[in-house]
């Protein structure tokens, strides 16, 4: 067989990520497409990433310039399989010591929907809109994600499908809710070796029996959080929904706590609170049957909707019948609120990738497309923790600079400022991602310190901030201002 041809190599230390799946593609094309791609997605944001904006273009008009062809071709019709580049990024993480899953980590699930328009497009359908709070046309795609509170990343993804795209809607035997299409991802998750305490998910969740059965079957332990006010049937005069349950605990002061314990939360920007947690009896649940029903809270006198939690668990309580014979480790309260205190977590993680990375960014409108641009959206993601643990090095200021100066290809008169500049303001709500040449180190520390678990974390959450893009110059469009 005959050598192959070299590739040009991507900026800077993102070269020596990008080498590590090069024996996936089969084609010099494939192989300077990854690297382009990953390149692109990493640069600054200035506007939306799509194909124009990764390939440096103008948008719109440069849509016919050959670099953007060639990260269509790339993107929809050439010929790689995401799934395996998807393993050996998970490959990559499970090798280096520092983002190694371990026993004590938990796989958080949850699903996030981008707006999209139009009905050709796969997986688009009306669906509920968190981001928004309402109801819009989108594509909701259901994820996973390991953390242990010090690193996180995602694991797989897969947009859900709505009925109405199916023959025969959901009596298809391929359609899948997300309570299944999340029970499938987790099980991958175990398969490819990361270990997990429990697996952590919202109320959302919580209703699905198919979703029960599935971790029971892949033998997986979870936490779920409970719909306060779901009932559930039980004797007259006992408790029929998780507030009724919590109610019934006794609580008089801090000093004589009754049925509570205090838990002490650590955060990560150094302080911490003192929470409240007591084993509820509802139905058939209780500390001492195969699901035990936790009720963590700030005041055991009021229950506020927003700081208070109900969640289940088949983690054993210690002093269970069953906990010496239960194939899952027993946990006590304080451990079972440090599990469910690691799921907003994601929604940290969705803040990079949707804000900074591109995630719905995307142009395509096949399946195969959409799910590879999240892989390689995963991939950039993944570097930026590969290289917030490498050693510091030097600057390679002889590698091509992904974002030149002059800009005016791109549709900005002004060039922006330089990426340690960039990257030296501090963290705003939108900060720049650290240039592929450079260490982005700054970038990932910022993340560290802004974790999610500052306030007490609300698992509705409906509210999103999210900056409003600069308009194009008028030179570029039709409209004038």
């Amino acid at each position: 067989m005959t050598a192959r041809r070299p590739c040009p190599p991507a900026p800077g230390p993102l070269e020596r990520y990008a080498a590590c799946f090069d024996d996936l593609f089969a084609s010099l094309a494939q192989r300077r497409g990854f690297r382009e791609y990953l390149t692109g997605l990493l640069a600054p944001r200035d506007r939306n990433k799509t194909l124009t904006c990764l390939a440096g273009a103008e948008p719109v008009v440069g849509a016919r310039n050959p670099a953007v062809q060639r990260l269509q071709f790339f993107l929809s019709e050439s010929a790689w399989d995401a799934g395996q580049v998807n393993s050996r990024r998970l490959e990559l993480l499970r090798e280096q010591p520092e983002t190694a899953p371990h026993p004590g980590g938990v796989i958080v699930i949850d699903d996030s929907g981008d707006r999209k328009d139009g009905t050709a497009t796969a997986h688009v359908g009306r669906q509920w809109l968190g981001r928004y709070g309402k109801t819009d046309n989108c594509i909701v795609t259901v994820t996973t994600v390991w953390t242990d509170g010090r690193v996180y990343y995602p694991l797989h993804a897969q947009p859900y499908t709505p009925a109405h795209h199916f023959p025969r809607g959901r009596r298809d035997p391929a359609f899948r809710t997300k309570p299944q299409i999340a029970a499938a991802l987790t099980a991958r998750g175990k398969e490819a070796g990361f270990a997990c305490r429990a697996v952590v998910a919202d109320c959302a969740y919580s209703v699905s029996d198919d979703w029960y059965l599935a971790l029971r079957e892949a033998r997986l332990p979870y936490v779920v959080h409970l719909k306060p006010h779901r009932g559930t049937w039980a004797p007259a005069h006992q408790p029929h929904t998780p507030v009724d349950a919590a109610s019934a605990l006794a609580w008089h002061d801090p000093e004589h706590p009754g049925d509570w314990t205090p838990v002490e939360r650590h955060f990560r920007d150094g302080h911490t609170e003192t929470w409240w947690a007591a084993d509820a009896r509802l139905s058939g649940w209780g500390p001492h049957n195969r699901v035990r029903l936790v009720v963590a809270t700030t005041d055991p006198a009021t229950l506020p909707p927003k700081a208070t939690w109900y969640l289940a668990t088949n983690l054993p309580h210690p002093d269970a019948p069953h906990a010496a014979t239960d194939p899952h480790p027993p946990a006590d309260l304080a451990e079972i609120v440090r599990l469910y205190g690691l799921r907003p977590w994601i929604e940290q993680s969705y803040k990079q990738i949707k804000d900074e990375l591109g995630w719905a960014d995307f142009q395509v409108r096949s399946a195969r497309a959409i799910a590879r641009h999240q892989t390689l959206v995963n991939c950039a993601f993944s570097f930026c923790w590969d290289q917030w643990f490498a050693p510091p090095g030097p600057v390679d200021t002889t590698a091509p600079d992904p974002c030149p100066d002059d800009r005016a290809e791109r549709g900005h008169p002004h060039a922006p400022p330089a990426p340690t500049a960039l990257l030296a303001q501090g963290f705003t709500r939108h900060p720049g991602l650290a240039h592929p040449r450079h260490h982005p180190a700054t970038l990932v520390a910022g993340l560290d310190r802004q974790g999610p678990t500052r306030s007490p974390p609300v698992p509705d959450r409906r509210g999103h901030h999210r900056q409003t893009p600069r308009p194009l110059p008028p030179d570029l469009t039709n409209y004038r201002y």
